[in-house]
Parts: structure tokens; C-alpha cells; sequence
């Protein structure tokens, strides 16, 4: 395990971060440049070896429920690529759930005698309805498509 003026040297060789002195003897390093609601990178770095990184927007680490990782034991090459993915994801701007802001999917399909269903994409799945009552659910547009196309079916066009 590192000590911690080994950890802390560590956060303070990335010039990006700023260190910020908290209660216990804990320190913590914030990304002024965050592009992100959070800036903490490190957090409650220890004298006692304990610390966290923050990995919220990091993939294929341990994290609390906050998003923090714990790197009580992490060798330095380790501290150093996990404090790097830390920076870069919070340098990446917030990109917004394309689900809220997505034009709602919706085709109306008739047949011969003016019955219709709605295709309507869900997720990634495209459901087919008669009014309220699901009628399939399909893993593409081309297969609800064909569906309705057998069923006789034709897009309604406005």
C-alpha cells in the first residue's frame, strides 16, 4: 500500500487538479474544467492510506454508491490510469438522454376496411397497437413492418 505523501504526490503531479484541505487531515483534488455537474476527482485521501477516486462516468471499476472508488491498495500505475479516466470523463461534455429529446416514433397503418394500428418505437423494441391493446412486439422496424404488411396493412400516409 502507498503512503499517503505517495498518494498525494501522485494527485498533485496532475497540474488540472486543485487540492483542497478537508477535516481529519483528509484531502481532496477537484477538475475546475469539469464539464460536469461534479468536479472531485480525488476524495478524502487519508493518512491512514485510505482514499477514493471518483468513477461515476468510468466503466469497469468497483464503486460505492456514490461513485467512488476505493484505492486504499491500488499501485501507483493504477491510481494513475483510473485519476486520467477520471479527468477525461468529466471532460466530455453531458450529452442528454436521447430517450427524453427523441421525436416520438408513431406511424398509423390502415387496411381495406380502415382498421388501424400504431407502430410505435418503446426502447429499442417497435410495438404494434390495436387502440390500447398490444397486438406484438417486434426487435426491428423491418420486422413489425412485414408483420403488418401480411396482415394487410399499409402505411398511412398524411
Amino acid at each position: 500500500m502507498l503512503t499517503f505523501e505517495e498518494k498525494l504526490s501522485i494527485f498533485e503531479s496532475y497540474p488540472e487538479l486543485t487540492r483542497k484541505e478537508v477535516s481529519l487531515g483528509r484531502v481532496n483534488f477537484h477538475f475546475d474544467e469539469s464539464k460536469r455537474d461534479k468536479s472531485l476527482v480525488g476524495y478524502h485521501i487519508h493518512p491512514n492510506g485510505n482514499g477514493f477516486i471518483f468513477g461515476g462516468f468510468v466503466k469497469g471499476y468497483k464503486k460505492n454508491d456514490k461513485g467512488m472508488i476505493n484505492i486504499r491498495e491500488f499501485p501507483e500505475e493504477d491510481i494513475r490510469l483510473l485519476i486520467e479516466k477520471s479527468i477525461r470523463s468529466l471532460s466530455i461534455e453531458p450529452q442528454e438522454e436521447l430517450a427524453d429529446f427523441e421525436a416520438a416514433v408513431e406511424e398509423t397503418w390502415a387496411n381495406a376496411n380502415l382498421q388501424t394500428l400504431l407502430l410505435t418505437k418503446e426502447d429499442d423494441m417497435w410495438s404494434v397497437y390495436a387502440g390500447k391493446n398490444l397486438e406484438g412486439i417486434f426487435p426491428s422496424y423491418n420486422e413489425a413492418a412485414a408483420y403488418l404488411e401480411e396482415e394487410g396493412f399499409t402505411k398511412k400516409r398524411y
